[in-house]
């Protein structure tokens, strides 16, 4: 019986880690449960799995509920001294402090907040350091390269790079012009994920993919350079890696993401029910192809902030998060996105990255200088 936390639990990730707990009741305990401001999904919840702690994030708690409020609650949920894992679904850089205070108290971290990663890659795998098997990634395409690794212990001399697949999001085939006028629900009309907003803009702009590339880079000990990125529009290869020998291994199945939070969960096993298997047979073909990288410019933006490192990934990630917020709410455009981070960057003075108020610090100047850019466009 595995003992998890899970952050984030009424997001997408949270429900179907949920869902992966009541398939296997026998394999999982839920210690705590924390909701961002979904209080009467949270109570439901609360109700089926009992756990011993739940928190309510944002807000105030209902009246007759006993849910516990705030910032300090969610690092209380982290660090619990009964889990033995911690399930990060926390959306954007605010889910950085519980990622530390769970590696902090000990804990196995699952990691589906890559913002984790982005924005304090340098603190999160320096308190892995010694014991790489801590921290194990839920997105599908490091899910895919984690198994196709055996895990994160793998030999690094071996590899030669890694490959991240893109479906190529709503806009796949569009040039950069025909770009400028798409709408919010075209850009949220993404044709595998069932998504979040902000997740599902980053899959459009292709931001995601080049975020993904720099938690790769961090997760597998790999250069950017060693980094790659296919569009795969059928979203059924999910990670491959490449050896020095030119072999590769890849990870295929069904785009469910219930599979890779099942492998997070109960690693290093591998549990019974995970998803549809794949009719080879009548699969048909699969298709590869390059980005195109003048029509989604954020992707070359990530990478150069990888190849820098320091501050720079943080203030990529949090100026997007804002240029992204401005979008969804109707004060930018879409190619606006990727323009407003190219500008933040731009300005940017490298900063010493040495501790979690390092990180607040920059990113609060990226956003305050996002949010400028946004409004006088």
């Amino acid at each position: 019986m595995r003992r998890i936390v899970i952050l984030g639990s009424t997001g997408s990730i949270g429900t179907q880690a949920l869902d992966v707990v009541r398939k296997h009741r026998d394999r999982f305990e839920v210690m705590a449960l924390v909701a961002g401001r979904n209080a009467e999904l949270l109570a439901e919840q609360v109700d089926e799995f009992s756990p011993a702690l739940a928190v309510l994030a944002e807000g105030e708690a209902p009246p007759g509920s006993y849910f516990s409020t705030g910032a300090e609650a969610v690092l209380e949920a982290a660090a619990h001294p009964s889990a033995d894992l911690v399930l990060n679904a926390i959306v954007g850089s605010r889910g950085l402090g519980p990622s530390l205070a769970a590696l902090d108290a000990g804990k196995t971290l699952a990691l589906a907040n890559k913002e984790s990663i982005i924005a304090g890659g340098d603190l999160v795998m320096a308190r892995v350091a010694g014991a790489p098997e801590r921290l194990v990634p839920v997105d599908s395409e490091h899910s895919g390269l984690f198994q196709c690794l055996g895990g994160r212990a793998a030999r690094r001399e071996e590899v030669r790079r890694v490959i991240l697949t893109a479906s190529g999001g709503p806009f796949r085939g569009r040039r950069a012009e025909e770009l400028a006028s798409v709408t919010v629900a075209e850009a949220l009309a993404h044709p595998t994920w069932s998504m979040g907003a902000k997740i599902t803009v980053d899959s459009a702009t292709l931001m995601n993919k080049g975020l993904e590339a720099i938690e790769a880079h961090h997760l597998f000990g790999v250069a950017m350079d060693d980094v790659a990125v296919v569009v795969h529009p059928q979203s059924i290869v999910h990670g491959i890696v490449e050896f020095v020998d030119g072999s590769f291994l890849a990870q295929a199945s069904t785009p469910d993401m219930r599979l890779p939070i099942q492998v997070a969960l109960a690693w290093p096993e591998r549990l019974a029910d995970g998803a549809e298997p794949l009719d080879w047979a009548s699969l048909g073909s699969l298709d590869f192809e390059p980005v195109d990288r003048a029509a989604f410019p954020a992707l070359d933006l990530a990478f150069d902030a990888g190849r820098r490192g320091g501050s720079y990934p943080a203030v990529l990630n949090a100026a997007n998060e804002e240029a992204v917020g401005a979008f969804l709410a109707g004060r930018a455009g879409f190619a606006d996105v990727p323009r407003i981070v190219a500008a933040v960057l731009a300005e940017h003075d490298a900063a010493p990255i040495g501790s979690l108020g390092d990180v607040l610090a920059v990113e609060q100047w990226a956003r305050a200088r996002a949010n400028e850019l946004a409004d006088a466009r």
